[in-house]
């Protein structure tokens, strides 16, 4: 049996990645629990030799010249019986057989070792999500979830869900849909596990795809300077390049547009605008209204423009509902106020 539980212990470290020491720190505890309720003392040494696969435990009495607790002490005389070698002071050690401890020892010391494998595995699941915070991970639905629109989605990690309020408006999901989502924030819950906040909606969901789509971006030639998004509609990214022979903006296009057809897909369509980045913010803000022609930009402060356009560029400088100017705003941290002629 002792060789069974420290296989067992070698099989939890490889699979579920429970550290062996970890595991014997948590049995050795669950041991004194259950000889605590047995007899009524935490007088004990537990002994977990995973090189020789032996589990000892022995009941410790305290040697006196009186004794007032026959369960923690024992007389020197009748230590003395047992070895010469007592003195006074010292401790007198018997083996006490695992198999003979009751039903509900044996139950609280399982209770302890089952905790313990809990908390180590929240532990691990914490430590994967913190490392993947900030980060695109693929995800696969596992259920379409009920009246609140959520899903529940396998991480590879664990299950998590994936509210309402970041999906991408007018997405739907299919049982085994694989979809790629961005961890933004993950905190502890007690035992229930880690709460991991996953989006769909998040700007950053953008910058990770055009990341993994785009080798500039990878190695740094091209810079994602900044986003603005409205998920499901339409977002602009500005891009700028520290090369002057690489075309920033046809580096993230690709070609014949299939790098940022990859990103539009995984994003159902959402549209997106990739801008010229500038450390001009009159031409920033020209580049961030197009589609639209702009003739001219002025400033009334530093954070303040005035932006003239044709009057047949009026309507698409501001966009659907003000969506285009909203977008360039946003883009560029600047007031837009745009006039037609």
């Amino acid at each position: 049996m002792n060789v069974a539980f420290f296989d067992a212990l070698d099989e939890l470290e490889k699979t579920k990645g429970i550290p062996k020491d970890y595991m014997l720190e948590k049995v050795s505890a669950a041991l004194t629990s259950a000889f605590k309720k047995e007899y009524g003392s935490d007088k004990v040494r537990v002994v977990l030799d995973p090189v020789k696969k032996d589990v000892k435990v022995y009941k410790q009495r305290s040697i006196v010249e009186v004794v007032t607790d026959p369960k923690t002490e024992i007389s020197l005389e009748d230590a003395k019986k047992l070895s010469r070698r007592h003195v006074l002071g010292g401790v007198v050690e018997n083996e006490v057989k695992t198999k003979d401890f009751g039903r509900l020892s044996a139950q609280a010391a399982k209770q302890v070792i089952i905790q313990g494998i809990r908390e180590a595995e929240t532990s691990n699941m914490i430590r994967e999500y913190e490392r993947r915070r900030e980060e695109v991970i693929t995800a696969t639905v596992t259920k379409t979830a009920d009246d609140t629109g959520a899903i529940v989605i396998d991480t590879g990690t664990s299950e998590a869900v994936l509210i309402k309020n970041e999906q991408i408006p007018g997405e739907e999901f299919e049982v085994g849909d694989r979809i790629k989502v961005f961890v933004t924030e993950v905190k502890r819950a007690g035992d229930e596990g880690p709460i991991v906040t996953l989006s769909r909606t998040h700007p950053n969901l953008v910058r990770k795809l055009f990341e993994l789509e785009v080798p500039e971006i990878q190695d740094g030639t091209v810079v994602i300077k900044g986003i603005a998004r409205e998920a499901g509609s339409r977002s602009k990214i500005a891009v700028w390049s520290k090369e002057e022979d690489v075309d920033a903006v046809g580096s993230c296009i690709g070609n014949h547009g299939m790098r940022i057809g990859n990103v539009i897909d995984e994003l159902c369509g959402e549209k997106i605008d990739v801008i010229e980045y500038s450390e001009d913010l009159g031409e920033f803000i020209a580049s961030a209204l197009s589609p639209a022609e702009v003739i001219s930009v002025e400033f009334d402060s530093e954070k303040s423009a005035r932006v003239t356009v044709s009057l047949d560029q009026l309507s698409l400088a501001i966009g659907k509902e003000g969506q285009n100017a909203r977008l360039a705003a946003k883009l560029t941290g600047c007031k837009i106020d745009i006039k037609g002629v």
